[in-house]
């Protein structure tokens, strides 16, 4: 069981990981002190895709890394 949670927390970090350097630039907190977010932005198509899938695939990790805690 521990094996199987183990890969799947690696296949999961992969997907997040890639979620994560797919957004797109200037979005983050990083516009928050360096200007570029005077406009409000709707996620559409492709970008709306990634986001909920990085947002999925944190959720999934935080329940992986506490299953794996707990059965150790």
């Amino acid at each position: 069981m521990q094996t199987s949670l183990f890969i799947a927390q690696v296949i999961v970090s992969v997907l997040l990981l890639s979620g994560i350097l797919l957004q797109p630039n200037g979005s983050g907190l990083g516009s928050s002190w360096g200007g570029g977010g005077e406009t409000y932005h709707t996620r559409r198509g492709v970008e709306k895709v990634v986001f909920v899938i990085t947002i999925v695939a944190a959720v999934l990790f935080t329940i992986v890394s506490v299953l794996l805690l707990l059965q150790s």
